[in-house]
């Protein structure tokens, strides 16, 4: 599931942990059991989820977190120019939003 950053559950997750968003604006995933992780690490485990091919990129483990963060950053900081950017966000569909937490 998904919730905004910005949303009432996000601001709540982001209260609760005690999350310092001035140092930590990416992504962040929340398992009940391991807490709170982000940057590359959220990435990785959130791929190795998806199944084959994305599992692939957990081989990326292997590397310090730092490094592994450096290049999250690199990517972040550029995909606009790679992939360009929308005139608009895209309206989910019922099943999408059905996988948002509100």
């Amino acid at each position: 599931m998904f919730a905004p950053l910005q949303s009432n559950i996000g601001k709540k997750i982001i209260e609760n942990f005690n999350i310092d968003t001035q140092k930590v604006d990416s992504i962040l995933l929340y398992t009940p059991k391991k807490g709170i992780d982000y940057k590359s690490t959220a990435a990785l485990k959130i791929a190795n989820n998806l199944g084959f091919p994305q599992s692939i990129m957990s081989v990326f483990f292997i590397a310090p977190p730092v490094i592994r963060n450096w290049v999250y950053n690199y990517i972040a900081k550029n995909r606009y120019t790679w992939y360009g950017k929308k005139e608009a966000c895209m309206i989910p569909t019922p099943e999408l939003q059905s996988k948002f937490l509100s």
